[in-house]
């Protein structure tokens, strides 16, 4: 008697060559990755020399303006010592202050806190702080942020349209 509607021996077989293929590849990566000399096998790798960079010089390659040696008698004018970079405040007068001391790096301060030699960050306003000084009683410092300059190449606004009622 006679099959007549036998299936193909074509599949199976591609599919068992297929499945002994991939396990035999799994054997030859296993066999290559356990044979590998191990890390610690490996000469030690020496580390690289630090780098020494010039600060003064990247800044002025970043366009930064060249910056004055530092005096080292103290400044007639304490306002002078205090450079305000950028304000976070509230309506109370609470908030901090990116203040730069001396020509050194702004750093943050928060309202009422020292910042060194005798001096407080008393309030910070909208775009500006005040500082005054512990031991004397002068007239606060008041450091205000440069005025905001609008980009000269933009375009002008145009007037909303409004719909016609």
């Amino acid at each position: 008697m006679a099959v007549l509607n036998a299936p193909a021996p074509w599949p199976s077989a591609v599919g068992t060559a297929l499945l002994w293929a991939a396990a035999a590849g799994s054997v030859v990566f296993w066999a290559f990755r356990l044979s590998a000399p191990a890390e610690s096998a490996l000469p030690p790798v020496a580390a690289p020399a630090p780098v020494q960079t010039d600060a003064a010089g990247v800044a002025r390659l970043l366009g930064a303006p060249a910056a004055a040696a530092p005096a080292s008698s103290p400044q007639a004018d304490p306002a002078s010592r205090f450079r305000l970079l950028g304000v976070v405040a509230d309506d109370l007068g609470r908030g901090a202050a990116l203040i730069a001391i001396d020509g050194k790096p702004a750093r943050p301060y928060r309202a009422g806190a020292s910042l060194g030699d005798g001096h407080v960050l008393q309030a910070v306003e909208g775009r500006s702080a005040r500082i005054v000084a512990d031991s004397a009683p002068t007239a606060p410092i008041v450091l205000e942020l440069p005025a905001l300059v609008r980009a000269q190449n933009a375009p002008p606004r145009a007037a909303p349209v409004l719909p016609n009622p």
